[in-house]
């Protein structure tokens, strides 16, 4: 176990105590049956009930698994993003704890990345969860995610996928945005797909989700097209903003001024005047905070040596390779 193992499959646990042994040995099976190494990383999300002893068991019988406990709940996409962080295998293939997933799908992950692919989504084409709450919500996050960001999946609240290390390397996640990893990998070259995968009921324990969490979707793709767009020249969207609000406040201005000399109106009679100089605060403040972005991020980048690129291979002629 001391050389690294070809996959890495984790798993984030949340007062799973229920689904823990059944949900231990069938992944065993499904990755024993492969024919590969790999190591098995369960991240206790600060769980509440016995998970934390049946977890620590199963690490100490079988040298394959490793635990992560938190200290408290912090969320599933910091679940995720400790297993990326342990993980060892050349290919990391995360999956919910709750046996929906089904672990012999990991096999046809595989398959479809032996085809030349970066990552593999999987897709619950006939998911078992409530019509309304689960997935109309979902039908309706996954059609704006995949608009927005020109990534066409139909299922990015599918957790079972599968990841080249390399297409993770440098990634950091908050938030919800671990369902956004597939974007990130595309919009830097990644060759993404999915495939159709197996979804049961839930058989054990309740839900983690609701109604509530398809707004923090929302917000958290806002952020992911911000930062992609726009994080090495924020002076664009501030700028841009800021002088936006300055035209329509000299609209404003010249509005008044024309009320007032051609139809008689005072200008305290109109609210054109207050608005023309709100506006115009408005645009210059947008341009000084877009000036002040643009030394936070000239700042981050020199000072800690970040990349503005990404280099797939160099190529160099043969007699300069030495």
């Amino acid at each position: 176990m001391n050389a690294a193992p070809e996959l890495t499959v984790t798993i984030p646990l949340f007062n799973e105590a229920e689904n823990i042994p059944t949900l231990y040995a069938r992944v065993r099976d499904a990755l024993d049956a492969l024919g590969r190494s790999w190591e098995l990383i369960l991240v206790d999300d600060g769980s509440t009930d016995d998970s934390a002893a049946l977890l620590d068991k199963i690490a100490a019988d079988d040298a394959h698994v490793t635990i992560i406990h938190f200290r408290r709940n912090y969320g599933q996409t910091a679940a995720f993003m400790a297993g990326i962080d342990h993980a060892r295998g050349a290919i990391i293939i995360p999956m919910d704890g709750d046996l929906q997933n089904d672990p012999d799908d990991i096999g046809k992950l595989l398959t479809k990345l032996d085809e030349g692919f970066d990552v593999v989504s999987g897709w619950r084409k006939d998911r078992q969860d409530h019509a309304i709450k689960r997935n109309l919500p979902s039908r309706i996050a996954n059609g704006l995610i995949s608009r927005v960001s020109g990534v066409r999946l139909h299922d990015y609240g599918c957790s079972l996928k599968a990841y080249r290390r390399e297409v993770l390397d440098g990634v950091k996640l908050y938030g919800e945005m671990h369902r956004f990893v597939p974007i990130y990998a595309a919009w830097n070259g990644a060759r993404v797909t999915e495939i159709p995968v197996l979804h049961h009921p839930r058989l054990h324990g309740e839900s983690k989700y609701g109604l509530e969490r398809v707004i923090k979707v929302v917000l958290d793709l806002l952020v992911v097209k911000f930062l992609f767009r726009y994080s090495s020249k924020p002076i664009y969207v501030f700028g841009g903003f800021g002088f936006l609000s300055i035209l329509a406040s000299a609209i404003a201005g010249f509005w008044a001024l024309a009320l007032k000399f051609f139809s008689g109106v005072s200008l305290i009679q109109t609210p054109l005047p207050l608005l023309a100089v709100f506006l115009g605060a408005v645009g210059i403040l947008s341009i000084l905070m877009g000036l002040l972005a643009e030394m936070q991020n000239r700042t981050y980048h020199e000072s800690q040596g970040k990349p503005i690129y990404r280099i797939t291979r160099v190529v160099r002629h043969p007699d300069e390779a030495h």
